[in-house]
């Protein structure tokens, strides 16, 4: 395929996917059940903190964490009594557990309590065309309360090589404003263009399939050579394409 041939089809696979159906299997349904700003943050937040494995393990391991958390995340993490912790002990998704949990939940009031929230935190560091270094220090200010040394590694970090997929695709849920009910855009003070595609195992794949992406490994590297390619077609919204590279890769097997 041309340029113009590649760009057109996946702008096909944009239309098809960035709609109202993609939220009845995905994960961002967790912060669809909400309206509050604070709550649909907090909720995506989270749930994209526990995104990887078996997408109906995720959802349904998302929406036992909101039920821990009175189904009212924000008032929770800013209201609760250490007795009001003790539930979150049972919690477990893989290797995030219930000590991971009530450190994820001290750490969001911190960041309320002492930074005005998790939008001014990106946003106070968005500096740069893309979000790697902010991702990096948003997860020094995470983790600057006393913390278990293991819960760090629940938060990627850019600078380190790491792909960052998650946290990404939680950026992803908070900045773009599709206009289509699928991505909230209740963030303005960060830009979709500053924004990485959430690479991970279909992404990378279908992107290799179609020449956007060289590298074998997911990791920063490759993100980094895939935001490239994908700017190239739309230097405003690069990570629309996300949508066309998952759905492709998902529910085609492309």
């Amino acid at each position: 395929m041309t340029k113009t041939e590649l760009k057109d089809f996946l702008d096909s696979k944009v239309l098809q996917y960035n709609n109202p159906a993609f939220i009845e299997s995905d994960p961002i349904q967790i912060p669809h059940q909400f309206t509050v700003k604070e709550d649909i943050e907090i909720a995506g937040f989270l749930t994209a903190t526990i995104a990887w494995g078996n997408r109906k393990s995720i959802i349904k391991n998302a929406k036992h964490l909101m039920n821990l958390l009175d189904d009212s995340p924000f008032d929770f993490i800013m209201n609760h009594q250490e007795t009001d912790l003790e539930k979150l002990h049972s919690f477990v998704h893989r290797t995030f557990n219930g000590d991971d949990a009530l450190q994820f939940v001290k750490s969001l009031q911190h960041i309320y309590k002492t930074h005005n929230g998790l939008e001014a935190v990106f946003a106070k560091y968005a500096k740069g065309k893309r979000l790697q270094s902010t991702i990096s220090q948003f997860k020094t200010t995470f983790f600057e309360i006393e913390h278990p040394t293991r819960t760090q590694k629940h938060v990627s970090d850019p600078l380190k090589n790491s792909a960052a997929k998650r946290i990404n695709m939680f950026l992803r849920w908070m900045v773009r404003n599709d206009l289509a009910g699928v991505d909230f855009g209740i963030w303005n003070q960060v830009s979709p263009a500053q924004l990485s595609c959430p690479l991970d195992v279909h992404s990378g794949n279908v992107a290799r399939k179609l020449g956007l992406l060289n590298r074998k490994q997911n990791d920063g590297k490759a993100l980094l050579e895939l935001d490239t390619a994908l700017r190239k077609l739309d230097a405003n919204d690069p990570v629309k394409y996300d949508f066309a590279l998952f759905g492709l890769g998902v529910f085609e097997g492309f």
